[in-house]
Formats: C-alpha cells, sequence, structure tokens
C-alpha cells in the first residue's frame, strides 16, 4: 500500500523524463514554444482580440486609408496600432485574421499530407513488390520538382475544372489538397523505412502466426511504432506548409482576396512599399516570419531531442 500511495503520476513522470529535462534546459526550445503558442492562440482567438472585423464591409472607413502606425489619421482623428492599408483597413485586425487561414490551411494540409504519406509508406513497406516500387518510383519522380511548383500545377489543373462560381468558395479546399500533395513524399519514405524494419521484428511475426490481417497488424501493430520520426517531420512540414501557402497566395493563386491570408496581405502591401505605406508590408511580412521560424526551429529541436544517436 505505501508503495503505491508514493509512486508517482504520470504528470509526474513526463515533468521529470529525459525528454522535459531536455526542453526545459533548452532555450531555443522554450523560445519558439512560446512565440508559436502565442501567435496560434492569437489566430484563434483573433474575433475577441482584434479591434475590428477587417473583412466586415460595414466597419470599414475609406478616410482611415493609409493611415501611419499609432499616428492620428487627419481626417477622421482616429489611431491605429500598426496603421491602415489602402481600404482603411486595421493592419493588425488583418493580420490577427490572415493567420487564421494561414494556419489553417497548413495544418490541415500537413494533416492531409500525413495520412496520404503514412498510408502508402506503410503499404510499400509492409506488402513490398511491385506495389512497393510504384509507389516509391512516383515519390521518386515528385522529388525531382519543387514543391512550390507541383503545388502550382495542382492548383492551376484544379482551378481550370472548377467552375468560375466556384472558385472563390473553393479555393481554400484547393489549396490544401495543392499543398498536402506536394508535401506526402517524406511522410512516405521515413515511414516505408521504418516499417521495412518493424515488419521483421517478432511482435509482427506473432501477429501473423495467430491470424492477424495484414490492415490489423499495419494499423495496430506497426503504426504506433513508425511515428516518432513522423511527428518531427510534420512539425518542420508545418513551416513549410505555411511559407507554401503564403508564397501561393502572393503570387495570386492562393487564399482569394474575400478570405486573405498573410501572403494575400503582403502582396498587398507590396504594391505600396515605394510610395512610402511601408507598414502594409512590413508587419505582415514580420509576422510570417516569427511565425515560420518558431516552428522550424521547434521542428529542428525536436529532431534532435527525439534522435537515439543523440541521447
Amino acid at each position: 500500500m505505501s508503495d503505491a500511495a508514493h509512486e508517482p503520476s504520470r504528470l509526474a513522470k513526463m515533468l521529470d523524463s529525459d525528454f522535459a529535462y531536455k526542453f526545459r534546459t533548452s532555450p531555443v526550445a522554450m523560445v519558439s514554444t512560446a512565440v508559436t503558442l502565442l501567435l496560434v492562440l492569437a489566430a484563434i482567438f483573433a474575433p475577441l482580440i482584434a479591434p475590428l472585423d477587417p473583412f466586415n464591409p460595414a466597419s470599414l472607413n475609406l478616410m482611415n486609408g493609409f493611415t501611419p502606425p499609432s499616428t492620428p489619421n487627419q481626417f477622421t482623428g482616429e489611431s491605429f496600432l500598426l496603421g491602415t492599408d489602402d481600404q482603411g483597413r486595421d493592419v493588425y485586425s488583418t493580420i490577427l485574421y490572415g493567420m487564421r487561414i494561414s494556419l489553417f490551411v497548413g495544418f490541415a494540409a500537413v494533416a492531409f499530407a500525413m495520412v496520404l504519406g503514412i498510408s502508402l509508406g506503410l503499404i510499400a513497406g509492409y506488402v513490398g513488390g511491385w506495389t512497393e516500387t510504384i509507389i516509391m518510383r512516383i515519390a521518386d519522380v515528385q522529388l525531382t520538382f519543387p514543391s512550390i511548383l507541383v503545388a502550382m500545377l495542382i492548383t492551376g489543373v484544379a482551378k481550370g475544372f472548377t467552375p468560375v462560381e466556384y472558385r472563390d468558395s473553393m479555393a481554400i479546399i484547393v489549396l490544401i489538397v495543392a499543398i498536402g500533395l506536394s508535401d506526402w513524399v517524406q511522410f512516405a519514405r521515413v515511414v516505408r523505412g521504418s516499417t521495412l524494419v518493424e515488419k521483421n521484428k517478432e511482435y509482427v511475426q506473432a501477429a501473423r502466426l495467430i491470424g492477424r490481417s495484414p490492415f490489423t497488424i499495419m494499423l495496430k501493430h506497426i503504426l504506433p511504432n513508425v511515428l516518432s520520426p513522423v511527428l518531427v517531420i510534420a512539425t518542420i512540414s508545418l513551416a513549410l506548409a505555411i511559407i507554401a501557402e503564403a508564397t501561393l497566395s502572393f503570387l495570386g493563386v492562393g487564399a482569394p482576396p474575400t478570405q486573405p491570408s498573410l501572403g494575400t496581405l503582403i502582396r498587398i502591401g507590396q504594391g505600396y512599399l515605394y510610395s512610402g505605406e511601408w507598414w502594409i508590408l512590413f508587419f505582415p511580412a514580420v509576422t510570417l516570419l516569427a511565425l515560420a521560424l518558431a516552428v522550424n526551429l521547434l521542428g529542428d529541436w525536436l529532431r534532435d531531442a527525439l534522435n537515439p544517436k543523440l541521447r
């Protein structure tokens, strides 16, 4: 009874683990996690934090257009923390709402790429033969092209088959699918390599002997043992997906003007950079840089922390 009473809780075990110790002793991990959480929470609670809804025409006043940061407008006398854009929209509010689109597309695209890549990687590694050859040759061919070009190609083809009246409403879904299809290869290659190792271990052989189906073995036995490197890749891929979305939106083939993301805001600000309205471009660009850098640094730290060779 006394041993059971003094047994540490699951939370205490987690806090005393090597992973938690590495996190507490790594300034990079702590700062990148704090910045990522801050920006994600700001995007989630944008309707509560933002002073205005920048995409509600009723809240806009064209007389507030091109107001510098923290400077009273010469016509209305209103002041905005980060200034306003050409339509009088509060830049601070547009960044908060724009991050919602960028993060949603990033998370959804990575989730889609994970499901597709893990599924194909498990099948290729476990089934082998011609199935493995076909899947991995497709992956090798796709790796010869930059991901952003693959995403642009998929976006262009999808828009070509989408009726004009539905293009804006389907733009976000097309963007998610395009980025996901351009990023599944890394997941498939890692999962396939891990599956080749795991399928020859004793617990998989035992599952076969008791009559478990290949689908059950892949899903319940092999998959849980190949997820560690996948989570690291997913974190790094999230930063790349956010940058890919911003790039596509900057080029005008991503988020529609009615749902502008950070990339769209940067494209709008770029047109006014040389006329002196620098804040329209500067603040969305800094936000995108901080978000992508924080997520990328967190992914790099996770890769090192979970690497058994560095323990």
